[in-house]
Protein backbone atom coordinates (compact mmCIF):
# COMPACT_ATOMS: atom_id res chain seq x y z
CA UNK A 1 0.00 0.00 0.00
CA UNK A 2 1.42 3.43 -0.93
CA UNK A 3 1.88 6.08 1.72
CA UNK A 4 -1.13 8.40 1.72
CA UNK A 5 -0.90 10.02 5.19
CA UNK A 6 2.46 11.04 6.65
CA UNK A 7 3.14 12.22 10.19
CA UNK A 8 6.24 14.43 10.47
CA UNK A 9 7.93 13.76 13.80
CA UNK A 10 9.95 16.95 13.90
CA UNK A 11 9.64 20.73 13.90
CA UNK A 12 11.01 23.84 12.20
CA UNK A 13 12.70 24.02 8.82
CA UNK A 14 12.95 20.30 8.15
CA UNK A 15 9.29 19.71 9.02
CA UNK A 16 8.30 22.46 6.55
CA UNK A 17 10.54 20.95 3.90
CA UNK A 18 9.15 17.43 4.31
CA UNK A 19 5.60 18.77 4.14
CA UNK A 20 6.35 20.55 0.86
CA UNK A 21 7.85 17.46 -0.78
CA UNK A 22 5.01 15.25 0.46
CA UNK A 23 2.39 17.67 -0.84
CA UNK A 24 4.03 17.54 -4.27
CA UNK A 25 3.28 13.80 -4.23
CA UNK A 26 -0.31 14.30 -3.00
CA UNK A 27 0.51 12.83 0.39
CA UNK A 28 -1.53 14.22 3.30
CA UNK A 29 0.65 15.42 6.17
CA UNK A 30 0.40 16.10 9.88
CA UNK A 31 2.74 18.04 12.14
CA UNK A 32 3.27 17.77 15.88
CA UNK A 33 4.15 20.49 18.35
CA UNK A 34 5.19 20.95 21.96
CA UNK A 35 3.17 23.40 24.05
CA UNK A 36 5.77 26.14 23.59
CA UNK A 37 5.78 25.60 19.78
CA UNK A 38 2.05 26.11 19.34
CA UNK A 39 2.54 29.03 16.97
CA UNK A 40 5.57 27.78 15.03
CA UNK A 41 5.59 27.93 11.23
CA UNK A 42 5.69 24.19 10.60
CA UNK A 43 2.21 23.56 11.98
CA UNK A 44 0.72 25.84 9.30
CA UNK A 45 2.35 23.89 6.45
CA UNK A 46 0.57 20.58 7.06
CA UNK A 47 -3.00 19.41 6.62
CA UNK A 48 -3.37 18.68 10.32
CA UNK A 49 -1.41 19.35 13.49
CA UNK A 50 -1.44 17.65 16.86
CA UNK A 51 -0.24 18.74 20.30
CA UNK A 52 2.36 16.69 22.13
CA UNK A 53 2.29 16.34 25.89
CA UNK A 54 4.95 18.48 27.49
CA UNK A 55 7.17 21.36 26.41
CA UNK A 56 10.62 21.87 24.96
CA UNK A 57 12.75 19.57 22.82
CA UNK A 58 12.06 16.61 25.12
CA UNK A 59 8.46 16.51 23.87
CA UNK A 60 9.68 15.47 20.41
CA UNK A 61 11.40 12.42 21.95
CA UNK A 62 8.13 10.95 23.29
CA UNK A 63 7.93 7.84 21.12
CA UNK A 64 4.75 6.52 22.74
CA UNK A 65 2.88 9.79 22.21
CA UNK A 66 4.05 10.21 18.60
CA UNK A 67 3.05 6.70 17.59
CA UNK A 68 -0.30 7.06 19.36
CA UNK A 69 -1.05 10.26 17.43
CA UNK A 70 -0.23 8.58 14.12
CA UNK A 71 -2.18 5.41 14.83
CA UNK A 72 -5.26 7.05 16.29
CA UNK A 73 -5.60 9.47 13.38
CA UNK A 74 -5.19 7.02 10.50
CA UNK A 75 -1.63 7.88 9.47
CA UNK A 76 0.32 5.12 7.78
CA UNK A 77 3.88 6.49 7.89
CA UNK A 78 6.22 8.62 10.01
CA UNK A 79 9.12 10.75 8.77
CA UNK A 80 11.61 11.60 11.54
CA UNK A 81 13.47 14.41 9.73
CA UNK A 82 16.92 14.92 11.26
CA UNK A 83 17.92 15.16 14.88
CA UNK A 84 15.52 14.02 17.61
CA UNK A 85 14.48 10.41 16.82
CA UNK A 86 15.91 10.17 13.30
CA UNK A 87 18.66 7.70 14.31
CA UNK A 88 16.69 5.82 16.95
CA UNK A 89 16.56 2.09 16.19
CA UNK A 90 13.98 1.72 18.95
CA UNK A 91 11.73 4.33 17.32
CA UNK A 92 11.99 2.64 13.91
CA UNK A 93 11.20 -0.73 15.47
CA UNK A 94 8.28 0.74 17.42
CA UNK A 95 6.86 2.14 14.18
CA UNK A 96 7.09 -1.29 12.56
CA UNK A 97 5.39 -2.96 15.50
CA UNK A 98 2.56 -0.41 15.29
CA UNK A 99 2.09 -1.12 11.57
CA UNK A 100 3.56 2.24 10.54
CA UNK A 101 6.14 2.82 7.80
CA UNK A 102 9.30 4.43 9.14
CA UNK A 103 10.72 6.67 6.40
CA UNK A 104 14.36 5.79 6.86
CA UNK A 105 16.74 2.86 7.25
CA UNK A 106 15.90 -0.39 9.00
CA UNK A 107 16.21 -0.66 12.81
CA UNK A 108 19.23 -2.93 12.31
CA UNK A 109 21.01 -0.34 10.17
CA UNK A 110 20.21 2.43 12.65
CA UNK A 111 21.53 0.34 15.52
CA UNK A 112 24.81 -0.32 13.69
CA UNK A 113 25.56 3.21 12.51
CA UNK A 114 24.04 4.96 15.52
CA UNK A 115 26.98 3.57 17.50
CA UNK A 116 29.90 5.55 16.04
CA UNK A 117 32.54 3.32 17.61
CA UNK A 118 30.73 0.20 16.37
CA UNK A 119 30.50 1.70 12.88
CA UNK A 120 34.29 2.18 12.90
CA UNK A 121 34.68 -1.48 13.79
CA UNK A 122 32.34 -2.49 10.96
CA UNK A 123 34.24 -0.31 8.46
CA UNK A 124 37.54 -1.83 9.54
CA UNK A 125 36.16 -5.34 8.96
CA UNK A 126 35.29 -4.27 5.40
CA UNK A 127 38.89 -3.20 4.83
CA UNK A 128 38.23 0.54 4.86
CA UNK A 129 40.79 2.93 6.30
CA UNK A 130 39.84 4.15 9.77
CA UNK A 131 41.59 6.59 12.07
CA UNK A 132 43.62 4.86 14.81
CA UNK A 133 41.62 4.81 18.02
CA UNK A 134 39.16 2.73 20.02
CA UNK A 135 36.24 0.72 18.68
CA UNK A 136 33.87 0.59 21.64
CA UNK A 137 32.81 2.62 24.66
CA UNK A 138 36.05 3.77 26.25
CA UNK A 139 36.87 4.39 29.92
CA UNK A 140 38.95 7.31 31.13
CA UNK A 141 41.85 4.93 31.86
CA UNK A 142 41.70 3.53 28.32
CA UNK A 143 41.62 7.03 26.88
CA UNK A 144 44.68 7.97 28.93
CA UNK A 145 46.55 4.86 27.76
CA UNK A 146 45.73 5.71 24.14
CA UNK A 147 46.90 9.32 24.54
CA UNK A 148 50.17 8.11 26.08
CA UNK A 149 50.69 5.78 23.09
CA UNK A 150 50.65 8.75 20.71
CA UNK A 151 53.96 9.98 22.18
CA UNK A 152 53.21 13.67 22.03
CA UNK A 153 50.46 13.44 19.44
CA UNK A 154 46.93 14.71 20.00
CA UNK A 155 43.60 12.92 20.07
CA UNK A 156 39.89 13.57 19.73
CA UNK A 157 37.31 12.46 22.27
CA UNK A 158 33.95 11.71 20.62
CA UNK A 159 30.50 10.63 21.72
CA UNK A 160 29.50 7.11 20.69
CA UNK A 161 26.00 8.43 19.94
CA UNK A 162 27.25 11.84 18.85
CA UNK A 163 26.60 14.29 16.07
CA UNK A 164 26.72 17.99 15.29
CA UNK A 165 30.01 18.48 17.13
CA UNK A 166 28.45 17.76 20.54
CA UNK A 167 30.34 15.54 22.98
CA UNK A 168 33.59 16.19 21.14
CA UNK A 169 36.88 17.65 22.41
CA UNK A 170 40.46 17.90 21.18
CA UNK A 171 43.13 16.87 23.71
CA UNK A 172 46.79 17.70 23.18
CA UNK A 173 48.18 17.35 26.72
CA UNK A 174 47.63 14.82 29.50
CA UNK A 175 46.57 17.49 31.99
CA UNK A 176 43.62 18.42 29.72
CA UNK A 177 42.24 14.90 29.53
CA UNK A 178 40.23 14.52 32.75
CA UNK A 179 38.29 17.74 32.34
CA UNK A 180 37.70 17.17 28.62
CA UNK A 181 36.56 13.58 29.19
CA UNK A 182 34.06 14.61 31.88
CA UNK A 183 32.68 17.47 29.80
CA UNK A 184 32.28 15.28 26.71
CA UNK A 185 30.47 12.59 28.67
CA UNK A 186 28.14 15.10 30.33
CA UNK A 187 27.41 16.89 27.05
CA UNK A 188 26.78 13.61 25.24
CA UNK A 189 24.43 12.40 27.97
CA UNK A 190 22.47 15.66 27.91
CA UNK A 191 22.29 15.75 24.10
CA UNK A 192 21.79 12.08 23.24
CA UNK A 193 20.88 10.32 26.49
CA UNK A 194 24.14 8.37 26.24
CA UNK A 195 27.40 9.52 27.81
CA UNK A 196 29.61 6.80 26.31
CA UNK A 197 32.75 7.99 24.51
CA UNK A 198 35.50 6.72 22.22
CA UNK A 199 38.79 8.27 21.10
CA UNK A 200 40.70 8.77 17.87
CA UNK A 201 44.09 10.11 16.93
CA UNK A 202 43.83 13.74 15.77
CA UNK A 203 44.65 13.96 12.07
CA UNK A 204 46.09 17.42 11.51
CA UNK A 205 45.22 19.56 8.46
CA UNK A 206 42.79 17.02 7.05
CA UNK A 207 39.86 17.79 4.77
CA UNK A 208 36.38 16.72 5.80
CA UNK A 209 34.46 15.32 2.83
CA UNK A 210 31.14 13.48 2.78
CA UNK A 211 29.36 11.31 0.22
CA UNK A 212 25.59 11.20 -0.22
CA UNK A 213 24.28 7.67 -0.73
CA UNK A 214 20.89 6.24 -1.67
CA UNK A 215 19.92 2.59 -1.20
CA UNK A 216 16.74 0.60 -1.83
CA UNK A 217 17.18 -2.11 0.82
CA UNK A 218 17.97 -4.85 -1.69
CA UNK A 219 21.74 -4.30 -1.72
CA UNK A 220 21.60 -1.77 -4.56
CA UNK A 221 23.23 1.49 -3.47
CA UNK A 222 24.11 4.58 -5.53
CA UNK A 223 26.04 7.69 -4.65
CA UNK A 224 25.11 11.31 -5.37
CA UNK A 225 28.70 12.56 -5.26
CA UNK A 226 30.53 14.45 -2.58
CA UNK A 227 30.29 17.58 -0.50
CA UNK A 228 33.22 19.38 1.12
CA UNK A 229 32.59 20.59 4.66
CA UNK A 230 36.17 21.33 5.71
CA UNK A 231 35.43 24.92 6.79
CA UNK A 232 34.33 24.46 10.40
CA UNK A 233 34.35 26.28 13.72
CA UNK A 234 34.38 24.24 16.93
CA UNK A 235 33.61 21.14 14.86
CA UNK A 236 30.48 22.79 13.47
CA UNK A 237 30.21 22.98 9.68
CA UNK A 238 30.09 26.54 8.41
CA UNK A 239 30.50 26.25 4.63
CA UNK A 240 29.38 23.26 2.55
CA UNK A 241 30.22 23.05 -1.14
CA UNK A 242 29.92 20.52 -3.95
CA UNK A 243 31.88 19.08 -5.52
CA UNK A 244 35.04 19.10 -3.43
CA UNK A 245 37.70 20.96 -5.42
CA UNK A 246 41.27 19.77 -5.88
CA UNK A 247 40.51 16.16 -5.05
CA UNK A 248 42.42 13.67 -7.20
CA UNK A 249 40.01 11.65 -9.39
CA UNK A 250 41.44 8.35 -8.17
CA UNK A 251 40.93 9.35 -4.52
CA UNK A 252 37.41 10.59 -5.24
CA UNK A 253 36.45 7.28 -6.83
CA UNK A 254 38.05 5.37 -3.96
CA UNK A 255 35.92 7.40 -1.57
CA UNK A 256 32.78 6.60 -3.59
CA UNK A 257 33.72 2.93 -3.58
CA UNK A 258 34.13 2.91 0.19
CA UNK A 259 30.78 4.65 0.69
CA UNK A 260 29.01 2.17 -1.59
CA UNK A 261 30.64 -0.83 0.09
CA UNK A 262 29.41 0.38 3.47
CA UNK A 263 25.87 0.83 2.16
CA UNK A 264 25.79 -2.51 0.38
CA UNK A 265 27.15 -4.35 3.41
CA UNK A 266 23.94 -3.56 5.29
CA UNK A 267 21.46 -3.55 2.36
CA UNK A 268 21.01 0.15 3.11
CA UNK A 269 17.53 1.60 2.57
CA UNK A 270 16.97 5.34 2.29
CA UNK A 271 19.39 8.24 2.09
CA UNK A 272 22.52 8.63 4.16
CA UNK A 273 25.81 10.47 4.41
CA UNK A 274 29.18 8.76 4.70
CA UNK A 275 31.82 11.05 6.17
CA UNK A 276 35.58 10.86 5.55
CA UNK A 277 38.78 12.65 6.45
CA UNK A 278 41.28 13.11 3.62
CA UNK A 279 44.92 13.74 4.56
CA UNK A 280 47.18 13.85 1.52
CA UNK A 281 46.47 10.58 -0.30
CA UNK A 282 45.11 8.87 2.82
CA UNK A 283 41.38 8.29 3.19
CA UNK A 284 39.80 7.65 6.61
CA UNK A 285 36.20 6.69 7.36
CA UNK A 286 34.62 8.75 10.17
CA UNK A 287 30.94 7.79 10.35
CA UNK A 288 27.76 7.11 8.43
CA UNK A 289 24.77 9.29 9.29
CA UNK A 290 21.68 7.19 8.45
CA UNK A 291 19.30 10.11 7.82
CA UNK A 292 18.90 13.41 6.06
CA UNK A 293 21.40 16.10 7.03
CA UNK A 294 21.10 19.87 7.14
CA UNK A 295 23.51 19.86 4.19
CA UNK A 296 21.34 17.70 1.94
CA UNK A 297 20.11 20.79 0.13
CA UNK A 298 23.59 21.33 -1.35
CA UNK A 299 23.38 17.94 -3.06
CA UNK A 300 19.87 18.79 -4.24
CA UNK A 301 21.09 22.00 -5.86
CA UNK A 302 23.85 20.12 -7.67
CA UNK A 303 21.73 17.18 -8.86
CA UNK A 304 18.22 18.62 -9.11
CA UNK A 305 17.01 15.58 -7.14
CA UNK A 306 14.59 16.05 -4.24
CA UNK A 307 15.98 13.76 -1.55
CA UNK A 308 12.79 13.82 0.51
CA UNK A 309 10.86 12.62 -2.53
CA UNK A 310 13.48 9.88 -2.89
CA UNK A 311 12.96 8.88 0.74
CA UNK A 312 9.21 8.66 0.27
CA UNK A 313 9.60 6.67 -2.93
CA UNK A 314 11.94 4.18 -1.29
CA UNK A 315 9.61 3.86 1.71
CA UNK A 316 6.88 3.04 -0.82
CA UNK A 317 9.00 0.15 -2.11
CA UNK A 318 10.70 1.85 -5.06
CA UNK A 319 13.95 0.31 -6.28
CA UNK A 320 17.10 1.79 -7.77
CA UNK A 321 17.43 0.66 -11.37
CA UNK A 322 20.47 2.57 -12.62
CA UNK A 323 23.19 1.03 -10.44
CA UNK A 324 26.18 3.08 -9.39
CA UNK A 325 26.14 6.66 -10.67
CA UNK A 326 29.15 8.09 -12.47
CA UNK A 327 30.34 11.70 -12.38
CA UNK A 328 28.70 12.15 -15.80
CA UNK A 329 25.29 10.74 -15.00
CA UNK A 330 22.57 9.78 -17.46
CA UNK A 331 19.86 9.57 -14.83
CA UNK A 332 18.87 8.35 -11.41
CA UNK A 333 15.95 6.09 -12.23
CA UNK A 334 13.58 5.12 -9.46
CA UNK A 335 10.82 2.71 -10.37
CA UNK A 336 8.12 5.20 -9.36
CA UNK A 337 9.49 7.74 -11.90
CA UNK A 338 9.19 11.51 -12.06
CA UNK A 339 12.57 12.60 -10.66
CA UNK A 340 14.47 15.16 -12.70
CA UNK A 341 16.98 13.45 -14.98
CA UNK A 342 20.45 14.86 -15.52
CA UNK A 343 21.55 14.54 -19.13
CA UNK A 344 24.94 13.10 -20.06
CA UNK A 345 26.11 16.55 -21.08
CA UNK A 346 25.63 17.85 -17.52
CA UNK A 347 28.57 17.07 -15.29
CA UNK A 348 28.72 17.81 -11.62
CA UNK A 349 31.37 20.44 -12.29
CA UNK A 350 29.02 22.72 -14.19
CA UNK A 351 25.82 22.14 -12.26
CA UNK A 352 24.33 25.05 -10.37
CA UNK A 353 25.31 25.49 -6.72
CA UNK A 354 23.51 27.93 -4.45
Amino acid sequence: MPITKLLIANRGEIAVRIAQSAAAKDVQTASIFASDDADCAHIYKTDESFALPGAGPEAYLDIEAIIAIASENGYDAIHPGYGFLSESAYFALSCQEAGLVFVGPSPETLELFGDKAGARRHAQKLGLGVIPGTYRSTSFEEAKTFLDSLEGGAMMIKAVAGGGGRGMREVRHAYELESAFERCSSEAHNSFGNGDLYVEELIESARHIEVQIVGDGSGRVSHLWDRDCSVQRRHQKIIESAPSVGLAPQLRHEMFDHALRLGRSTSYRGVGTVEFLVAGEELYFIELNPRLQVEHTVTEEVTGIDLVEVQLALANGATLTSGSIDLHVDQLALSYGSLRSIGPQESITNARVA
